[in-house]
């Protein structure tokens, strides 16, 4: 892993609210707003921006947490903007603090952590899972 960030370095995301995105399930749509499981996918994807580059060969990314204080909704073709700052980066851990927005708006908030692992560690830890009980 390339220890390449330090705390404050930044990363940012935009992504237009489509009709995939919106809060549905099996009984049918909620609300025809940005859903927080969504919100969630592109947080993450928007911390992992940073993973993109750290990783060598042989390596890969696994989130280890996120959170998520949703407080605001996003409609349909919005904008929205998410920043992503490196909190610390500790060993083979980033760990980053997010803020995603509408014109200046928040929607939301929250940390979202990932380890940098060799890939063979991380199909061996799901193969352990595998033969659990």
């Amino acid at each position: 892993m390339q220890n390449i960030f330090k705390p404050g370095d930044v990363k940012t995301y935009k992504k237009k609210v489509t009709k995939d995105d919106i809060a549905t399930f099996d009984t049918g749509t909620v609300h025809p707003v940005y859903a927080t499981f969504a919100l969630a996918r592109d947080a993450e994807w928007t911390c992992r921006l940073f993973v993109l580059e750290m990783k060598e060969e042989g390596e890969e990314g696994i989130g280890t947490y996120l959170t998520i204080d949703h407080q605001s909704p996003a409609l349909l073709e919005q904008e929205v903007v998410f920043t992503a700052k490196v909190k610390k980066v500790e060993k083979n851990e980033i760990i980053c603090s997010y803020v995603a927005e509408v014109g200046g708006r928040i929607i939301a908030s929250g940390e979202q952590g990932q380890k940098v692992l060799k890939k063979k560690r991380i199909e061996e830890l799901f193969e352990d899972v595998r033969h659990q009980h």
